[in-house]
């Protein structure tokens, strides 16, 4: 692990927040939200003691992926704003203390870009190679089997240049060709754009995607122990010509160069891997001259058992012993964990009070992903109220990320509880209503209240905010691990189980900060369900 600077980054150990724009605030009354909208709202991130935001894409973009296709890096959609409204949230977020980092989708476009409209035009026009072309093979089928994530293959025949263009995701979101040094160029004056107006840095989607075999190799099959079969056929292949290949690293250290210019820029990056997210993090985040942090979807799974952190976490501190982790447990890609983890929950919001006050008890940075601090669960919508082409293409085996992707509640009485007068463009259903903000605000058994409380009891205890994280010994279901060092030492003790667990306690150790179904008699500890406790036994 890297010894911290003197005088940290503004990242290390920070809590982000993360803004899905469509769905924070609609203040135009279209039924989608905007910037003007999220400057509104930002006083509640402040408030819960966020230092950042993640900002998910507001460019202009077609929808096919709701913004997740960019047509223009330099610019705001009109459904969203301007570019002034953005710089006003800038000003406001400045003003509250808060840093901001956006979205960077740079694996691919969205077909309706520039570039890639006169790249698809001809085979020798200035940007020809500026995406992945390729002939087909012989019979006229896809140059190779490369699967696409969203279903289907991976490529798509374009009648005027008779070839096949690369997409890892959806046909409307062409792959950018990053062996064309034009492309890299044009792609860091679009970040450098965003770092002028006063952004802290980027979160990098898809970052492992972004380079890929220069001979469009097969990828082999994935070899299953069982006859269980995903229902996504692009888990069918070990994805390693099409993916996570070794010429990202160069790419990510140009990116790094650029941001080293500008002042305390971030650069974390998204790592969808299912078989080398750890290794991965450790190239990406080693050596000082790439990513700051990374994070994978390892706490995004349905997992919640101690022998699943401490593989995460230990694995993390050995597979990238100079990086430096950002732990989510939620985001606009999966579902919400108090619904993931819904057999884990005693009941009464107990499984969303431990989960935040393990994840800011975790050693590195933390992201809260909207609505959680509300304990909000994942809103179950019919296939006619689904706009995801995941959803659309898959259901009912997979119901798509639009469950997640609900409008934030903020005042339950207004209509869609103060999300804004138009019909959303996904409904505000009862059961979210009810977890809205000012149904919270200021009641000290409410979900939100926590959240506040933990967020301000991590930034009040050194230890928390910036001590060494060791896993300890525990028989399951208890996880236990210990941050700094010394009499500043933290003994985290949590149940990750409905039942209730004894366990010996030191002598004269006592509570710190918030606990949940705790208490300690006669020298033992009693954990009830979903229960923890923060020990200390220095004076």
């Amino acid at each position: 692990m890297v010894t911290q600077d003197k005088v940290a980054p503004w990242w290390r150990g920070a809590v982000l927040y993360q803004v899905y724009p469509r769905s924070y605030q609609d203040d135009n009354g279209d039924g989608i939200g905007d910037l003007t909208g999220i400057t509104r709202r930002l006083d509640h991130i402040a408030a819960l003691g966020c230092d950042g935001i993640w900002l998910s894409p507001f460019f202009r973009s077609p929808m096919a992926d709701m913004g997740y296709d960019v047509s223009d890096y330099t610019d705001v959609d009109p459904m969203f704003g301007t570019l002034e409204d953005f710089d006003a949230l800038m000003a406001r977020a400045t003003e509250l203390g808060l840093k901001i980092i956006i979205d960077q989708v740079l694996n691919h476009s969205s077909d309706r870009h520039p570039w890639f409209r006169e790249s698809r035009s001809s085979r020798d026009n200035p940007k020809a190679d500026w995406y992945i072309w390729a002939d087909p093979l012989p019979d006229g089928s896809p140059p190779n089997n490369w699967p696409a994530v969203f279903g289907g293959p991976a490529w798509t025949w374009d009648g005027t240049r008779r070839q096949y263009y690369m997409h890892s995701f959806l046909a409307d979101q062409p792959d950018l060709n990053y062996r064309n040094p034009k492309v890299v160029e044009a792609v860091l004056d679009s970040m450098a754009f965003w770092l002028d107006r006063g952004v802290a840095g980027f979160r990098i989607d898809a970052c492992n995607h972004m380079s890929k075999d220069d001979k469009l190799r097969n990828n082999p099959a994935q070899p299953f122990k069982d006859a269980a079969r995903p229902f996504n056929h692009y888990d069918w292949q070990q994805q390693i010509y099409s993916k996570s290949r070794p010429e990202n690293l160069d790419l990510l250290r140009r990116m790094r160069a650029l941001a080293d210019r500008y002042d305390d820029i971030l650069l974390v990056g998204e790592i969808g891997d299912a078989e080398r997210a750890i290794e991965l993090m450790g190239q990406y985040t080693s050596g000082n001259d790439k990513l700051h942090m990374a994070y994978s979807f390892d706490m995004l799974s349905s997992v919640y058992t101690p022998e699943h952190f401490r593989k995460v976490i230990e694995g993390f501190w050995t597979g990238a012993p100079e990086g430096y982790p950002l732990w989510s447990m939620s985001n606009h890609d999966v579902v919400r964990h108090v619904t993931r983890w819904a057999a884990k929950d005693a009941g009464g919001d107990a499984l969303a009070r431990q989960a935040i006050s393990l994840l800011t008890a975790f050693e590195g940075a933390l992201c809260l992903y909207q609505g959680e601090e509300l304990g909000q669960e994942q809103t179950d919508l019919d296939y006619e109220e689904l706009t995801d082409p995941m959803g659309l293409r898959f259901w009912p085996a997979d119901k798509g990320r639009d469950g997640c992707r609900t409008p934030m509640v903020w005042e339950a009485s207004l209509p869609n509880a103060g999300f804004g007068e138009g019909m959303p463009w996904l409904p505000v259903k009862p059961a979210q209503a009810a977890r809205a903000v000012d149904l919270q605000a200021g009641k000290s058994s409410s979900v939100l209240e926590f959240y506040r409380a933990v967020i301000a009891h991590r930034k009040a205890t050194p230890a928390l905010a910036s001590g060494r994280m060791k896993i300890t010994q525990a028989e399951n279901p208890v996880l236990r691990f210990t941050r700094g060092d010394g009499a500043e030492a933290v003994d985290c003790i949590y149940n990750l189980s409905t039942g209730t667990q004894y366990l010996p306690c030191p002598d004269g150790a006592r509570f710190l900060g918030p606990s949940q179904s705790a208490s300690i008699t006669e020298g033992r500890l009693t954990l009830g369900p979903n229960g923890w406790a923060h020990l200390v036994t220095g004076a």
